[in-house]
């Protein structure tokens, strides 16, 4: 199992290339970026953790122009969303960053994705809370047929283009992973249907490794291999118990947290990391 991290890229926290470098130089297999384009200031949606919506979350660097920079900076840490928030994201744009991000780190992008839980942050985007999933399988199918075909066409209910070029194309092939966040049986269904491994958060009542076989029976009854199904755990607990309960349930990656912290205090906690690498 490997082990990355996430960590909110913000306006005044570490360095997005000295963290990318101290992530590789100590071992770590990958790092995670979240995305938020904006807060709106009304504050109507409440924050699914409970209480005030944490700074962070308004001070994000864009991911692909920071994770563009991490790449640059490394050879071998993968480097992800964690995750992109589709319903927010034109597919012909978002399939064009995606793509170039991937070719130019040499294939080291994976694609975390999700629909997103703040309203009105998607509603300035012109998406719907209530139809948000179907937005978001509609633009994933779209960027597929962007990253593989030479003339890409795409024909649903709310996304539609004629046939277009669109390069560069990935390295990756057919395309890099598409990890869906999310822990209902709904996500499960998408995550087989469309996207090449899920991304859950433990927690909450909420046992990944109980989990686990569901998604599995799902992908067989949906007649998929269960094998060419990923699974990363975000947020991870960082105890060596629960990251071997995870290894020895065949889970791929466990995720866990950087703290916004100073620069100082965030190279003291991948210090204190390491012992989980092994």
């Amino acid at each position: 199992m490997q082990i990355g991290v996430f960590y909110f890229p913000v306006d005044y926290g570490i360095d997005i290339v000295e963290l990318a470098t101290a992530l590789e130089a100590r071992g770590f297999e990958s790092l995670f970026v979240p995305e938020h384009t904006h807060i709106p200031t009304s504050r109507k949606s409440p924050f699914p953790g409970g209480g005030e919506l944490p700074k962070r979350y308004s001070h994000t660097h864009d991911p692909f122009v920071c994770l563009s920079f991490a790449a640059a900076a490394t050879k071998k840490l993968r480097l992800g969303t964690g995750i992109c928030l589709i319903p927010e994201r034109d597919p012909i744009v978002t399939a064009k960053a995606v793509a170039s991000l991937d070719l130019l780190s040499g294939g080291r992008f994976e694609f975390g994705i999700g629909g997103g839980w703040n309203v009105e942050e998607m509603e300035n985007h012109g998406a719907r809370y209530n139809t948000r999933f179907k937005l978001m399988r509609e633009r994933v199918l779209a960027m597929k047929t962007l990253w593989t075909e030479d003339e890409a066409e795409y024909h649903g209910e709310l996304v539609d283009f004629d046939p277009v070029w669109s390069y560069p194309k990935p390295k990756q092939k057919p395309h890099p992973p598409i990890l869906l966040g999310g822990e209902t049986d709904y996500t499960l269904r998408r995550v087989v249907e469309y996207c090449d491994g899920w991304f859950p958060r433990p927690g909450r009542g909420f046992d990944i490794v109980q989990q686990l076989q569901r998604l599995r029976n799902m992908a067989e009854s949906m007649g998929r291999n269960p094998k060419t199904l990923s699974v990363s755990v975000f947020r991870a607990p960082a105890e060596k118990a629960a990251l071997d309960d995870y290894r020895a349930a065949a889970v791929d990656r466990a995720v866990l947290e950087i703290p916004d912290k100073s620069r100082d205090e965030i190279l003291r906690v991948l210090d204190g990391y390491l012992p989980l690498l092994g």
